[in-house]
């Protein structure tokens, strides 16, 4: 446990009412904006994330992500399955946003969907590159195990790439605790 964190890893305590990956009085911050909205008839809520100026992105993307989830009610949880469920989508989100900040110039936006059976994390930004799992895979070799994690821990994970539109959305799909 780290000596500057009052909770183990990955908790952080009872979330204030309201949590929304925004500090208080509803604006980030780092500088990053907030879009929250519970859209959607089939239940499907949705919340946004934009790091423009914005710096540390990645516990940033991290904290957003946990505050959805304690939204969402994936948090607190009550079993070691959905707790892990709720760790897996902690780690796409950090892979994903990492991933951007290595290789595409930083991520533009997070975005976070959720229905009864599948969270959906994506993150855009201006980059190029086609991300892929390394093959092969080294588990004992430094670095590169970030999409490798993505591929594993995941239902399905793309790329889409909009005609005209500089850059790209990396997407990944994770099912629900049971």
């Amino acid at each position: 446990m780290s000596t500057t964190r009052p909770y183990p890893p990955g908790d952080r305590g009872p979330e204030p009412s309201g949590a929304s990956g925004a500090s208080e009085g509803g604006v980030p911050a780092t500088g990053a904006s907030v879009e929250d909205a519970a859209v959607s008839s089939g239940g499907r809520q949705v919340r946004r994330l934009s790091f423009d100026g914005a710096s540390g992105v990645v516990p940033l993307a991290r904290d957003f992500a946990r505050q959805a989830l304690y939204a969402w009610g994936w948090l607190p949880a009550a079993t070691a399955d959905q707790r892990a469920a709720a760790e897996d989508v902690l780690l796409v989100v950090s892979e994903l946003v990492t991933n951007a900040c290595l290789h595409a110039e930083g991520p533009d936006e997070l975005r976070i969907a959720c229905d009864n059976k599948v969270i959906r994390v994506e993150v855009s930004d201006k980059g190029t590159g086609q991300p892929a799992p390394r093959t092969p895979h080294r588990a004992g070799r430094p670095g590169g195990h970030g999409m490798f994690i993505v591929q594993r821990l995941c239902l399905d994970w793309g790329v889409v790439r909009s005609p005209g539109v500089a850059g790209k959305t990396v997407w990944a799909e994770l099912g629900a605790p049971a």
